[in-house]
């Protein structure tokens, strides 16, 4: 045989060779795979009402403040009260006299008897709710217009809640909400108010929440932090079990891994609406309530991934 036939015919059998062990280890490798199943649950989905809680901070304040001031120039002869006291309207707190009348004395009820001045003023609350500033007491003279002490206007007290402007829709007026106590207490208040402007930084807008009835006799002082409970609620909507939904690391991508058949599931990217602690809305794609999902194991699984379901 001459040497150029003989080359020939030994490249040959090595090209052979090597597509037979290419084609053993191929096969063993796809033997391999198809012999890997993951344990599985699974859930199906259900159409109905989905409710959410969202939870915001509000702080309590009292919205007006009357001023007492003095109507004469005189000495303090009497106060009736103590500062943080409550107090109601026509409630007599200072008693004042003029220094004429301090200097003259007893002999004033001797001057002619049509002389009608005593020298002697009363001034009296002119709203109800607490005394927050005291600027005088008993024996001080004070002038004509000088102011005594500070009352809130117990009318006016309400919650300031800071509402994000992307919830804006949760909100409206005339609006009856739960506000819940740092102590467990619940108000209900009323939203009676939209503030014009929105805070830049956090983009949030202040709502008035008004506490009314019974509620006002509740001593709740002014800057007292709370939760005011909103609920969000979308009737005839697709839902899945939370654990049902996978997402990517940064929450930008979500996927449901859905049952073919009893062995195989496969990925398909979902767009999610509203959620809470146990559901999640899902706008896209349309599924029905009889398509099963995984509910547990699904986690890094890939397309078309081999499952065995546990019950």
């Amino acid at each position: 045989m001459s040497q150029p036939l003989l080359i020939i015919l030994s490249a040959a059998a090595l090209l052979m060779a090597g597509c037979t062990n290419t084609a053993a280890t191929d096969d063993g490798d796809n033997s391999g795979a198809a012999k890997i199943t993951t344990p599985v649950t699974v859930s199906t989905g259900s159409t109905g009402t989905l409710k959410d809680s969202l939870i915001l901070p509000a702080v309590s304040i009292y919205l007006l403040s009357a001023d007492i001031k003095t109507n004469i120039n005189g000495y303090i002869n009497q106060v009736d009260f103590n500062l943080g006291d409550a107090v109601t309207k026509g409630q007599l707190l200072f008693e004042l006299e003029t220094k004429e009348a301090k200097s003259l004395g007893n002999t004033i009820d001797k001057l002619d008897s049509s002389f009608k001045f005593s020298g002697i003023s009363r001034i009296k609350s002119s709203t109800s709710g607490y005394i927050t500033m005291l600027n005088h007491q008993k024996g001080d003279y004070v002038q004509d217009g000088e102011i005594l002490a500070s009352i809130t206007d117990k009318n006016s007290f309400g919650f300031i809640l800071n509402l994000p402007f992307e919830n804006r829709a949760l909100v409206h007026l005339h609006q009856k909400v739960d506000i819940q106590l740092p102590d467990g207490s619940r108000l209900t208040g009323t939203v009676t108010r939209f503030m014009p402007q929105m805070d830049s930084a956090s983009q949030t807008q202040q709502v008035f929440l008004k506490i009314s009835g019974g509620n006002t006799q509740l001593n709740v002082p002014s800057g007292l932090i709370a939760n005011v409970v909103l609920t969000r609620e979308l009737a005839t909507c697709f839902t899945l079990p939370k654990g049902c939904v996978f997402a990517d690391d940064s929450q930008d991508s979500f996927w449901v891994m859905q049952l073919i058949n009893d062995s195989t599931a496969v990925k398909i990217p979902v767009k999610k609406g509203l959620e809470n602690n146990q559901r999640v809305l899902i706008l896209s794609p349309s599924f029905s309530a009889q398509d099963r999902f995984i509910l547990e194991g699904g986690y890094g699984l890939t397309d078309t991934a081999k499952v065995e379901l546990q019950r």
